[in-house]
């Protein structure tokens, strides 16, 4: 049990092999500054489980001075039941690109969270921020001013450019074809008023990864995801590959038949590849680490419209651009990023994401408007897509 109430069904959720978040709210009631919220948290809590009712609400506007976003709003429907959580606001914190932290900048941020909020913390939100779960609405302007002090800035909430997240890049990883650190922090910097100032039909997320395998999911959850790629061949060590054979890899059924573009053969001991087939993918390089590696030429694929379900079904990205290079200051990279927000913003209806409006629209109006072409890799399942439409002076050379 907690130190103010029974929590006999909470109890039970610490008996597991697992670590538990109720352990955690019990740790954050005797540790903080405001006890009383963690320990009225788990009071009402108990009760939702007993009741089977949730007891949160959303409303009001609440922020700190300057910004429209990065705190949300939070209120407990007990408030005389649970004085504590009268006012439980989550607050956003903008996360390192790639998720690199300090010891020191993470106590740092749990010090000062002790000090004007419930202790609870949340790492990672789906969008990647470092949440801060429970202050108060007069916390907020004192709490703000101490995370800034020492650089750190709010995230995105609400209908805004979300926080970008990216994965650990090339900080880490020897598969990344682009610096996805370096182009996440960029485009943080970049779309600062889009972030704090909530001006967009419904929420934008940008996702960067440095490969195909796609560690940050951007593919099934960003709204524009950056895949780092390649243009040239795949980079093949015959030697290598002979001693993953005979380590004892079945290279055949292992790499070749997993080939989704069945772009590969394996005969008299070397894999060939027809890079002209090869849809990047990376499984046969991350088999075979030290046999087969990216090209040289490298860049990105641009994908537009992915989400989970809310109005209409959860949606995976689209390609648009197969191919850009990324290369410091990303001028490009911004500049198509532009495009394809102030389409969906001219255009949206009120909570309506891009791959929505995409599917409502049709693909050839959104790459009209942001100035690509059509091409064969946008075509999400052959014969089977309604957004494109040719016309003949499409084929004019």
């Amino acid at each position: 049990m907690s130190g103010k109430y029974k929590t006999p069904l909470l109890d039970e959720l610490e008996k597991g092999p697992w670590p538990s978040f109720v352990t955690e709210i019990k740790k954050a009631a005797q540790s903080s500054s405001m006890p009383q919220m963690a320990d009225d948290e788990l009071g009402q809590l108990e009760k939702s489980y007993s009741t089977r009712l949730g007891y949160w609400k959303h409303g009001g506007i609440v922020g700190v001075l300057g910004y429209g976003g990065g705190v949300i709003g939070r209120y407990s429907s007990l408030p005389d039941e649970f004085p504590g959580i009268a006012h439980f606001h989550t607050v956003r914190l903008n996360q390192p690109s790639g998720f690199f932290y300090t010891a020191e900048a993470l106590r740092m941020v749990c010090d000062i969270w002790d000090k004007y909020g419930s202790g609870l913390t949340n790492l990672h939100g789906s969008t990647g921020d470092l949440v801060l779960l429970g202050t108060t609405t007069e916390n907020l302007e004192p709490l703000f001013a101490e995370y800034s002090s020492r650089g750190w800035d709010l995230g995105g909430s609400g209908s805004a450019m979300r926080t970008p997240s990216c994965c650990v890049g090339m900080a880490r990883c020897e598969w990344a074809n682009i610096d996805a650190m370096d182009i996440c922090n960029t485009m943080t910097q970049h779309f600062q008023d889009e972030l704090h100032r909530p001006a967009f039909p419904y929420k934008f997320k940008i996702k960067v990864s440095g490969c195909a395998c796609d560690c940050v999911a951007a593919i099934a959850r960003a709204d524009l995801s950056i895949i780092g790629t390649w243009k040239d061949n795949i980079q093949i060590d015959q030697a290598e590959v002979k001693k993953y054979a005979d380590a004892g890899m079945d290279i055949q059924a292992e790499i070749v038949d997993m080939c989704p573009t069945s772009c590969m053969s394996y005969d008299n001991g070397e894999i060939k590849i027809n890079d002209a087939q090869c849809a990047r993918c990376m499984h046969c390089i991350s088999k075979m680490t030290k046999a087969l590696k990216p090209g040289k030429e490298k860049g990105a694929t641009i994908l537009v419209g992915s989400k989970a379900p809310i109005v209409v079904g959860s949606l995976l990205s689209w390609v648009i651009v197969p191919f850009i290079e990324c290369k410091p200051p990303y001028d490009e990279l911004k500049d198509l990023t532009e495009k394809i927000i102030e389409w969906w913003d001219d255009n949206a209806k009120p909570r309506e994401r891009i791959g929505e409006l995409i599917e409502a629209k049709g693909m050839r109006p959104f790459l009209e408007a942001i100035g690509v072409p059509p091409q064969p890799q946008q075509v999400k399942e052959p014969r089977k897509d309604p957004f494109f439409f040719w016309a003949e002076s499409d084929f004019k050379k």
